[in-house]
């Protein structure tokens, strides 16, 4: 059976449904698990949480790939690359379910192959490699990646210790320390633009000075002010705030749908690749909000409102047919953009996996409808036969761990 973290007995207690205590789970130590207020057993949650995982890194579809005796990567199938974004996934699902060997080898692999050791990059990691040739499809940096390695190495540090073989503290300072030494040399910049105070979309050239709304993880800087201790508590905290600013910002105000890319003051950023919509970027925005909203709880009133109107957007499109992809005032793009060779608008599992997860925020009665079309779905082919085990089967994952109580802001083990 699989080991599905400390949320699981906290989850046996929570049975019933729990009014939001003022404070986030951070400091209380208790998460939601609105699979079980939506009535599922806690065995079932715990074998469809079983399922997901085995589904993902172990299955005949899985996106997990172990080379030789220490390493492993994760891989985008439909785009036949490795990027940090899901090498950084498979570090935080590894660690969020104890799975330290799985851990341990993407880290291995990641500092090896994506991380450079020298020059302007150096603690920078390429975002994009081709597993077959290990040619670096780009030497650069995608901001997210850090972000989730920073963190994901912060809570093994706290899991497991740092005398198991790996010093994950030390390693997560060092992308740390190296994005504090960067100056602009070699236009190499920090991860985080420090006049805006909001994460970059690339610290490097001219993509320094704007972002992309779900690189905002106001939860994972409230982690890196606690578990860091790299003298810039305050200003992590600082782009917290930031972030959730910038964020009503960036949410329509009706639907709360945002653009992929922005400037830092939430307008729209064209990019070469497509004009300002929102797309598959922008799924992982609801699933952000609601971490934030459960884990720190710093801004419930406008986080509760935001979730309760996306979800009501969603429905408006058809619970079980929403598309999506759409401009952010709800209407259908003209321009589609296209999952690795397809192009189609349909109705994704990864953005009904993260519609979900908005649940945990929203405090409207018929919230539980996303979470039963959650449970009701599938990590499988669709009819026309696209299948994206990657960034539908990581993010199908994710929005079981927090739905179930085990997406949790890992704290130092006690000692014994």
């Amino acid at each position: 059976m699989l080991y599905i973290g400390l949320g699981s007995s906290t989850a046996q207690r929570l049975p019933k449904p729990t009014k939001p205590t003022r404070k986030g789970a951070f400091y209380t130590g208790q998460y939601p698990n609105l699979l079980r207020e939506a009535g599922y057993s806690q065995a079932d949650i715990d074998q469809k949480v079983t399922q997901a995982y085995h589904d993902v890194f172990e299955g005949p579809n899985r996106v997990y790939f172990e080379v030789g005796d220490s390493m492993a990567y994760v891989s985008d199938l439909k785009n036949h690359d490795v990027r940090t974004e899901g090498v950084s996934y498979g570090l935080m699902v590894a660690v969020q379910l104890n799975k330290k060997e799985v851990f341990d080898r993407i880290w291995r692999w990641s500092k090896r192959y994506l991380q450079h050791q020298e020059g302007p990059l150096k603690g920078y990691f390429a975002w994009s490699i081709n597993p077959a040739t290990m040619k670096r499809n780009s030497e650069g940096p995608a901001s997210d990646g850090e972000l989730y390695f920073v963190t994901s190495l912060l809570f093994a540090a706290n899991r497991w210790g740092n005398t198991t073989g790996i010093n994950y503290y030390q390693e997560a300072r060092n992308i740390l320390d190296a994005m504090w030494q960067k100056d602009g040399t070699g236009n190499v910049y920090n991860l985080i633009n420090t006049q805006h105070k909001q994460i970059s979309f690339v610290p490097v050239g001219e993509m320094y000075n704007w972002t992309d709304p779900s690189y905002h993880l106001p939860a994972f800087l409230e982690v890196w002010a606690e578990y860091a201790k790299d003298g810039h508590e305050q200003f992590y905290r600082a782009c917290a705030d930031t972030s959730r600013a910038f964020l009503h910002r960036a949410c329509n105000a009706v639907t709360s749908l945002n653009y992929d890319y922005t400037e830092f003051s939430g307008k729209p950023h064209a990019t070469k690749w497509a004009p300002p919509a929102f797309r598959y970027d922008s799924w992982r925005v609801p699933m952000n909000i609601a971490m934030d909203y459960v884990w720190f709880g710093k801004d419930k009133a406008w986080q509760e409102q935001y979730a309760q109107r996306f979800q009501g957007f969603l429905r408006s499109k058809g619970l079980t047919t929403f598309e999506d992809q759409f401009n952010v005032d709800g209407s259908r793009p003209d321009f589609i953009l296209q999952a690795g060779d397809v192009k189609k608008l349909r109705h994704s599992l990864g953005l009904v996996a993260t519609s979900a997860v908005a649940s945990l925020a929203s405090q409207d009665k018929q919230k539980l409808d996303f979470v039963h079309a959650l449970w009701n779905a599938k990590l499988a082919p669709y009819e026309d036969g696209y299948f994206d085990p990657y960034y539908d089967g990581l993010l199908y994952l994710f929005s079981l761990l927090h739905l179930s109580g085990n997406y949790q802001a890992i704290k130092p083990a006690p000692h014994y």
